[in-house]
């Protein structure tokens, strides 16, 4: 299957509140490219949804280096580092968001 077709996958899957199986059909689409914006972006959704706060912040990390002027990234990694309980990082994302919003 294509990073395409694993994206789709996982999305019905998220769709369906199946996580597990959102995030397994996600991270095919990313180990076949690395760089593909909407699937870490919903990977890291899937992760923060299941509780697993470090690899969503890791994925969404990821995702800012690949979309630095996406106010999704932002706005994503101010919910993961907010969950994290790092407040200072979560606000600094947070601004960036509201900052991309505004151009």
């Amino acid at each position: 299957m294509s990073r395409e077709d694993h994206y789709q996958k996982g999305m019905d899957f998220f769709s369906e509140d199946k996580m597990e199986l959102a995030i397994e059909e996600l991270e095919k689409a990313v180990e076949e490219d690395p760089e593909y914006g909407d699937a870490l972006h919903a990977l890291a959704m899937s992760y923060y949804h299941v509780g697993e706060i470090e690899k969503a912040i890791e994925r969404g990390e990821q995702f800012k280096g690949v979309e630095p002027e996406n106010v999704h990234v932002y706005t994503c990694l101010s919910m993961f580092y907010n969950a994290k309980g790092l407040i200072e990082k979560a606000e600094e994302m947070g601004a960036t968001a509201a900052e991309l919003g505004n151009r």
